[in-house]
C-alpha cells in the first residue's frame, strides 16, 4: 500500500448528506474482484445521462475537477451496504483523501484498509474547506498527515485528530498483513513458547 504523508491537489466539493456505497459505486460494478478499473464506474449514475454520455453538472466532470485528489463531502459518507469496492473506486479514480463530518464506521475502516485517509472535521471547519473547494482549479488543498494539519489556498490551516495507531498505518503504508508483519518475532516467539509450555496442542 502506498504511504501516506503529505498530498496537495483539487479538492472536488460534493455537499451532499447521506452519500451511501451504491452512490459511490452502483452494484453493476459489483462483479470483479479486481481493485483496478472501476474509477470509470465512480458515481457512474450522476456522471452520466441515461445514453452513457457525462453529465457535465456532476462536480467529477468539471474541466477543474477531472484530477482531484480530495473530496469534500457531507455529512454521512459512505453509510449503505459494506462494499469494499467504494473505496477501490474512489481510488482508482484517484481521490486518496476525503474530508467529512463523519462517516459510516465500515466504509470508514475500508478506506484505511486501501490507503485512503478519511479526515472527520467540525461542521464550521467543513464550511470553510466546501468553501475552498468550491473555487475550480484553484481549490488546492494540502494535506499533512505527519502535522495532521489541512492547508487551504489563502494558507489557513486547520487541524484534524485522528487514531494513532491508523495514522501510523498510514503513514507507513501498511495493510492488514504488513502491520501484523512487523510483529512477526513477538509471534514466533509466542508460538514456539506455547508449543514447549503445551505440548499436547
Amino acid at each position: 500500500m502506498e504511504k501516506f504523508t503529505k498530498l496537495t491537489g483539487v479538492a472536488a466539493p460534493l455537499p451532499v448528506i447521506n452519500i451511501d456505497t451504491d452512490m459511490i459505486i452502483p452494484k453493476d460494478y459489483l462483479k470483479t474482484i479486481k481493485r483496478t478499473g472501476l474509477g470509470k464506474g465512480l458515481f457512474s449514475e450522476a456522471r452520466y445521462k441515461d445514453d452513457g454520455s457525462e453529465n457535465p453538472d456532476f462536480v467529477l466532470n468539471k474541466p477543474a475537477y477531472r484530477n482531484a485528489k480530495i473530496l469534500v463531502a457531507g455529512d454521512n459518507f459512505g453509510c449503505g451496504s459494506s462494499r469494499e469496492h467504494a473505496p477501490w473506486a474512489l481510488l482508482d479514480f484517484g481521490i486518496r483523501c476525503v474530508i467529512s463530518t463523519s462517516f459510516a464506521d465500515i466504509f470508514y475502516n475500508n478506506c484505511f484498509k486501501n490507503g485512503i485517509l478519511p479526515i472527520v472535521v467540525s461542521q464550521e471547519d467543513l464550511d470553510k474547506l466546501m468553501d475552498d473547494a468550491e473555487r475550480g482549479s484553484n481549490a488546492i488543498l494540502s494535506v499533512d498527515l505527519e502535522a495532521q494539519e489541512i492547508t487551504g489556498p489563502d494558507g489557513g490551516s486547520i487541524h484534524f485528530d485522528i487514531d494513532p495507531g491508523r495514522r501510523h498505518i498510514m503513514l507507513e503504508g501498511l495493510d492488514d498483513i504488513a502491520s501484523t508483519m512487523k510483529s512477526d518475532a513477538a509471534i514466533s516467539t509466542f508460538e514456539n513458547n506455547n508449543r514447549a509450555a503445551r505440548p499436547w496442542l
